[in-house]
């Protein structure tokens, strides 16, 4: 949706570099995918329009807020998911709630499995990338916001127990960002994990890893010489890092979905599959006759 707000009349360079960034969300959203305007930034970079440092990341902040404000840009197309309103639903009638329900009626299609599997990612902005594919494989996905906090890493171990002690082998991918504190935020999560459940749950670094910089060459950023780990770091990476926003939406996708691919017992997934279409039909003939429903009910 493009709707302006104010007249400003903005330079030729500014002008391209919103031409540009028009190309690459209308991409996106062919795709099914909005993005951040950290992702957008990444996603230029790559493609050699605009150089990697600090100050062209902030001019295209500037070059985007004038675009929308001016209606060249979709509001709807560049999100913050970082900051969203939350509150209850609201329906018409129990019919409406019903049909609702059969969207968000799931079950859990990773009882039947030997393992239960969870993805984590270092950054808030990131969980819209990783929804999308961690809803469609049944899996939950948790954003860690950096180190995750003790608090919240012994919820998750009790969970994780839980899953253990059922019988399940708990796997958590996880994914950050390539430089001195990504890195060891993952080493990070294996050893508290290990502390509060043991060795039983398993940590895979699904993203950022070397061979995928190899790979697919996201644009560099120099190591942050300040963090405390970077001498390390530096010693076996060199001095640039990466960013896991550098990657595209579906290439994060496509290492989520074969990671999981390879943990799932499909036969038994076909046949939880098949059980809840048969529960969702069930739903949806009672929505469909809900005045029956209501006659019935209203009798007893």
């Amino acid at each position: 949706m493009k709707i302006a707000y104010i007249e400003k009349n903005l330079g030729p360079a500014k002008l391209a570099l919103i031409e540009i960034a028009n190309r690459i969300i209308a991409d996106y959203a062919r795709q099914g995918y909005d993005l951040t305007l950290r992702q957008l930034y990444y996603q230029m970079v790559a493609a050699g329009h605009i150089p990697n440092n600090e100050r062209t990341y902030k001019n295209l902040g500037t070059a985007i807020d004038d675009g929308r404000m001016i209606g060249l840009i979709d509001w709807e197309r560049i999100v913050d998911r970082t900051r969203n309103l939350e509150g209850l639903g609201h329906f018409d009638n129990p019919a409406d709630i019903m049909r609702a329900a059969v969207y968000s009626y799931h079950e859990d299609k990773w009882s039947s499995q030997e393992n239960h599997v969870e993805v984590w990612v270092e950054k808030q902005a990131l969980a819209g990338v990783v929804q999308r594919i961690c809803n469609r494989m049944d899996v939950s996905f948790f954003a860690c916001r950096g180190y995750v906090s003790q608090s919240e890493m012994w919820s998750a171990a009790r969970r994780l127990m839980r899953y253990r002690d059922a019988g399940q082998h708990p796997v958590i991918l996880y994914l950050g960002d390539h430089d001195p504190s990504g890195i060891d935020m993952t080493r990070d999560v294996a050893a508290r994990l290990s502390l509060f459940v043991g060795d039983e749950a398993e940590v895979r670094r699904l993203a950022l890893n070397w061979d995928q910089i190899e790979e697919y060459s996201p644009p560099p950023n120099p190591a942050k010489l300040s963090d405390s780990r970077a001498t390390g770091y530096i010693e076996n990476f060199g001095d640039e890092s990466w960013e896991l926003d550098a990657l595209p939406p579906t290439t994060i996708n496509r290492l989520i979905e074969d990671e999981i691919g390879g943990l799932i017992d499909w036969d038994a997934w076909e046949k939880a599959v098949a059980h809840e279409e048969q529960n969702k039909a069930l739903i949806t003939a009672a929505s469909d006759r809900w005045r029956d429903v209501a006659r019935f009910l209203e009798k007893k």
